[in-house]
């Protein structure tokens, strides 16, 4: 029997009508209806480094820096966190390897060490956590396989890069450096609440995760592909795995602090999954 589409009933419902060639309609249920409609929510907050660590490839100039201890970022990290714990979060996952020892450091920061750090999971996710009653932190940063790749057969791993050119001559390369240094320059123009509201906005995590099929990414022979499926995209399905494993009832209310590169990806992954209620930041 074959079916043409001819209509969609009420939005909200979701429900497809179809008919066939003897025109008997057939109502198709929303694919949502076939899962439980209980998700556990999820708040990612992609930031900027707040400690400039300067690990990633583009870095900001030391004029467009700013300092979150001193006023007026002092004050404004507060108007960041109030807003955020609006989100009343239950769990707070952050970009953290195994071994940083989150909560054991959240104890020292409720007895009133690290207060100094510039660093984002000093900032928000302790903070957060000791205003609201929390008493764990999760890591759940990953590595890559092409690193785990790299450390097991370095003879795959070479084999697998080589030809790789990571200077390619990318008019589109050149677009993203112009954006990011723009947006370097409006941490000290903005808010931060606003700043962090505009980065984590669905057009930016967009063009954030378009920037990554750029550059390198056109190298021959796919090798660009290849080393940023590996690597890239590979770590950050690592990563949602990991906040998989501490999810837990559909009631739960998870914050994810994580670089901004990250929450582009991030972004698809948990609005693409039947687990998952994906919250924007800017509905708080």
């Amino acid at each position: 029997m074959a079916l043409s589409l001819v209509a969609c009933t009420d939005r909200n419902r979701e429900e497809l009508t179809l008919v066939n060639k003897g025109n008997d309609s057939v109502s198709i249920p929303p694919i949502s209806s076939f899962f439980p409609p209980a998700k556990a929510k999820v708040l990612v907050v992609g930031v900027f480094h707040f400690d400039y660590p300067g690990l990633d490839e583009l870095k900001t100039a030391e004029e467009n820096k700013i300092d979150v201890l001193k006023e007026p970022k002092k004050s404004e990290m507060t108007e960041l966190v109030e807003y955020i714990k609006k989100f009343r979060p239950t769990k707070i996952a952050v970009e953290a390897n195994p071994g940083w020892r989150a909560t054991e450091k959240l104890r020292e920061y409720e007895a009133g060490e690290h207060r100094d750090k510039r660093d984002e999971r000093y900032q928000l996710a302790m903070r957060i956590a000791s205003e609201t009653g929390l008493d764990t932190l999760y890591e759940v940063n990953s590595y890559s396989l092409i690193r785990d790749l790299k450390e097991n057969d370095s003879l795959v791993y070479k084999k697998l890069i080589k030809g790789l050119n990571w200077d390619y001559e990318d008019p589109y390369w050149d677009y993203v450096k112009n954006w990011i240094e723009n947006d370097d320059k409006l941490t000290s123009r903005v808010s931060l609440l606003d700043f962090i509201t505009y980065m984590n906005s669905k057009e930016s995590h967009q063009y954030g995760y378009g920037a990554y099929l750029t550059g390198f990414f056109k190298s021959e022979d796919h090798k660009g592909a290849d080393y940023l499926s590996m690597w890239w995209y590979n770590r950050n399905l690592r990563i949602f795995r990991n906040i998989q494993d501490i999810t837990g009832e559909s009631n739960d209310r998870i914050m994810v602090l994580m670089g901004n590169g990250h929450a582009a990806i991030l972004r698809q992954l948990f609005e693409s999954s039947p687990e998952y209620e994906f919250v924007e930041f800017s509905d708080l």
